[in-house]
Formats: C-alpha cells, structure tokens, sequence
C-alpha cells in the first residue's frame, strides 16, 4: 500500500499527516511519536509505503482552522482507517462527540451499544491512529480526570482546554 506523508506546523508539535491515493487520511501522529505511527500503520494495514508528499489542501485548511478557532471544519474530513469493525465503531462514535465536551470511556461504550465493554473501548480508543480528527482526547476517566493519551497527557490537556475555549459563548456587547 503507497501512502503519502506530509508534516504540518502546530501548537502541539509537528503533525505526520499519512493520506492515500484519494486524499483520504488514514493516520495523523505527532512528530515525537514516529514509532508509534508505523506500529499502528504495519497493525493496520500490514505491509505500505511512506511518500513524502502533500496532504490534500482540505486536510491542511480544516487542521489551521482547528488550531485558529473553528473545531467544526475538521467534521467534513474523510477519514479511513483499517482496524476491526469494533475499532471503526469506536472511532466513529468519538467523531460524534462535540469539540467542548468529554465523555468517560463507560458513557461511550453506552453510546455504542456496548455498556459492558469499557475496557474494549479503551483500547480501541488507545489504537485510534487519526488523532485529532479522531477526537480521542476527548475521553476521560470516570471520575472526570484526564488518562493515558499516545500523544502524552500535556497535549490532551492542551487539546481539551483549547476547545473549551473555542466554545466558549459569546459576551453580548
């Protein structure tokens, strides 16, 4: 499998953007996490092919408006990830959750159907390999503290927090 890498600038460090032929993102690590990323590529996807190359021009303006001030532009990318069909099913359910807001792993084993799997879900919350779009920072501990992240706890504080500051309403003038 040939996949495209492209690096992008942010607040939480350099991003490595793997996007395929049709400028679907399959992963999105954090450039101090390069091991991390191609365990997860070789778990997913078996044998590829990294490229440098440019990251669809959607994928970078949705990501620079994420990090400005508009979480909602990062809904419209097309992700595609391997991973088994309960890993897909958790990767979804953690696109529904609104930038602003967390959620314990248990309510989100709930959310899909599966009270019971809480473990299950973290695990497959822990082999999402698209974060950011992929908002698994977004899932806490179920006494409301923030937990393990592959991006290192600082950068899921720094994500939570920036989003809560995005959604912060207005003050009428």
């Amino acid at each position: 499998m040939q996949l495209w890498l492209d690096r992008l600038a942010s607040p939480v460090g350099e991003l490595r953007l793997v996007v395929d032929e049709q400028g679907a993102l399959r992963a999105l690590e954090f450039d101090d996490h390069d091991e991390r990323l191609h365990r997860l590529l070789k778990r997913h996807y078996g044998r590829y092919e990294l490229i440098p190359g440019a990251a669809p021009a959607a994928i970078r303006q949705a990501l620079a408006a994420y990090f400005e001030d508009d979480a909602s532009r990062l809904a419209a990318l097309t992700v595609a990830t391997g991973g088994t069909p309960f890993q897909r099913l958790v990767w979804q359910a953690l696109r529904e959750i609104p930038a602003g807001s967390t959620i314990s792993y248990g309510e989100l084993a709930k959310r899909i159907g599966r009270p019971g799997a809480c473990r299950a879900v973290g695990l497959a919350n822990g082999a999402n390999p698209v974060a950011i779009v992929v908002p698994c920072h977004r899932v806490i501990g179920a006494n409301g503290t923030l937990t393990g992240y592959g991006g290192g706890l600082p950068r899921k504080q720094w994500l939570v927090a920036h989003e809560r500051r995005l959604n912060v309403p207005a003050v009428p003038a």
